[in-house]
């Protein structure tokens, strides 16, 4: 396979995951740019961590996999972030998400803006725009990308960390808005019907061709250019379900770039790493034959 030179750039949160078992790396925009680079997409990560012990381990980590750091800035002043996350008796998990830390000063490398020029997508996601630096440097970057490329938001509202204002403003800038089902009714108002007809509310307040929304074991659905795609979940014996909706999300961007599948492939595809996932501790389970991509 003749993979694209040019990395997909994922922006926003770099942490630690407090899990019962002990600390696994996450964030979703890092657990993406993970799964992507699993699957052979090339990745640049753009984050922050502090210089500090959890801050090396991060890095460390990141090196052990292969995953390129250029874009991972340090802040001596600034704590590595982490998320407490409690797990309820089905796997789903609730977050106590840290504040004032290194990932809430995200800066743009030489290497980062020049990796922007050629993109062919860009990965942001909502909890990262809490502070107003990063929103300041999101918008420089969107800036700097071809035309073309996907500007993929994926929304994720943790409260308190959930202005609805703040994230419909910022899906007027994508081209394509990832969400749960849960965040679709949120951000519509409660607005009458299933995801169908979400994702096309959505769709036409925020300008973006695809949307797509994610149902948990019922499913998932597409919309593309006015086409609604839907897949089934599949039953899967769920450890937690902290980053299954990353993994999804990664297959979904690197079988939409290649551009050789129908969208109920690709959307079948998704749906399978994310059930993969979530029958897995943590976000980031290392692949092996059982892993489908």
């Amino acid at each position: 396979m003749t993979e694209p030179a040019a990395a997909v750039l994922c922006f926003g949160e770099i942490l630690w995951d407090s899990l019962p078992d002990g600390l696994h790396a996450g964030g979703a925009p890092f657990n993406v740019a993970y799964h992507l680079h699993q699957l052979g997409q090339p990745v640049h990560i753009v984050s922050a961590v502090g210089r500090d012990f959890l801050g090396d381990e991060l890095l460390r980590r990141l090196k052990h996999w292969e995953l390129a750091t250029a874009g991972v800035t340090r802040h001596a002043d600034r704590p590595t972030g982490y998320v407490r996350a409690a797990l309820a008796a089905g796997g789903d998990a609730h977050y106590e998400i840290g504040t004032n830390v290194a990932w809430d000063r995200i800066e743009l490398p030489s290497g980062t803006r020049q990796a922007a020029a050629t993109t062919r997508a860009i990965v942001f996601g909502s909890l990262a725009q809490r502070s107003p630096v990063n929103r300041k440097a999101l918008e420089r970057l969107l800036a700097a990308l071809p035309a073309d490329s996907l500007r993929i938001f994926d929304v994720n509202l943790r409260p308190p960390h959930d202005n609805l204002d703040l994230v419909r403003s910022l899906a007027r800038h994508a081209t394509m808005l990832k969400l749960n089902a849960a965040e679709a009714e949120r951000l519509t108002g409660g607005a009458p019907g299933d995801e169908e007809a979400r994702a096309r509310v959505l769709a036409a307040e925020t300008g973006c061709a695809l949307v797509c929304v994610t149902a948990g074991v019922r499913g998932a659905g597409l919309l593309r250019a006015g086409r609604w795609h839907w897949e089934l979940g599949r039953p899967v014996a769920v450890v937690d379900t902290v980053g299954a909706g990353d993994a999804f999300l990664a297959a979904l961007i690197f079988h939409s770039l290649r551009g050789r599948l129908a969208e109920e492939e690709i959307l079948a595809r998704a749906c399978r790493l994310g059930e993969w996932v979530a029958g897995r501790r943590g976000a980031t389970p290392t692949y092996d034959s059982s892993t489908p991509t």
